[in-house]
């Protein structure tokens, strides 16, 4: 891979973390996203548990909602730059999983599923267009689905979507340590569905959805995190974006909206509940582009 960093170190689940300093009180900061209006949403295929080709979808329900989370972006003070829509490509809404950007670098997506795997020329397109260097990769990883940042490390979830041996690769490109962490459950087939990242230092999570390994990792390195009850869960309540004080999170998840509360961020609900019929939330609508 040329032009490729030198690698760090890549955790090993079973490994203890130190404890985190404290989590100062909730900032927000100014973010930069990029999404993909949901114009050719349709659930044709089910390649995860949410999804169930057979049920209706209301295109036009889908548009609002998803144009409603574009607004809650820039009421906040947030940019949001669109990727155009392309037909036949049904999911390409869920735009967190079309690379990750750290540092200005964006590494490319590779997608598990046939079904999926022409976003990922898509994306990559538009950030070259954009003047990002952007890395392909060798090993499948499905973008920001798998890989959360977190303060100066990456969170790696597998078990389901990306390639364990992509772990590697993500720490070479964007020059960080990444912490694998194994999926157990299938309906949270990816990380960002069972971890939310509140802040630098702070995470939201569902223990039950990892290995034993993977929840004493967690636990280890975020002792103070906000702990997901299942039913919040159950409607991708974790499916959250975070710009370090307002945590834009799905309406249902009304548990999980005072639990945040409590820790002194803002919960901004929305409803994606139309979205959701293809397994995704907010987070999964939304692709951080890391300066």
């Amino acid at each position: 891979m040329s032009g490729a960093r030198p690698l760090p170190t890549v955790i090993n689940v079973t490994s203890v973390l130190p404890r985190p300093a404290a989590a100062p009180e909730p900032v927000a900061r100014p973010r930069h996203y990029l999404m993909c209006r949901p114009a050719h949403f349709e659930v044709r295929y089910a390649i995860n548990p949410w999804m169930r080709p057979g049920e209706p979808v209301d295109r036009g329900r889908a548009l609002a909602q998803w144009e409603a989370l574009r607004q809650t972006y820039l009421d906040l003070g947030h940019r949001v730059d669109l990727i155009d829509p392309v037909p036949g490509l049904p999911d390409m809404v869920y735009a967190a999983n079309g690379a990750t950007v750290v540092g200005g670098t964006v590494l490319g997506a590779r997608f598990r599923h046939a079904e999926r795997r022409a976003e990922a020329a898509e994306y990559g397109a538009w950030f070259t267009a954009a003047g990002y260097p952007v890395v392909e990769p060798e090993f499948v990883n499905e973008g920001e689905g798998d890989l959360l940042v977190v303060g100066d490390v990456l969170l790696a979830g597998y078990g389901f979507r990306t390639d364990p041996r992509a772990h590697a690769e993500v720490a070479a490109v964007l020059g960080r340590e990444v912490v694998p962490l194994r999926l157990v459950d299938p309906r949270f087939y990816h990380l960002d569905t069972a971890v939310a990242v509140l802040d630098d230092a702070t995470i939201a999570w569902l223990p039950a959805a990892f290995d034993a390994a993977s929840q004493d990792v967690l636990r280890a390195r975020f002792p103070d995190a906000v702990v997901a009850h299942p039913a919040d869960a159950a409607v991708l309540g974790l499916n959250a974006v975070s710009d370090g004080r307002h945590v834009v999170l799905p309406a249902q998840a009304t548990g999980l909206a005072a639990a945040l509360s409590e820790r002194g961020y803002t919960p901004v609900p929305v409803d994606l509940s139309e979205l959701l019929r293809g397994g995704g939330g907010p987070k999964c609508c939304t692709l951080e582009v890391r300066p």
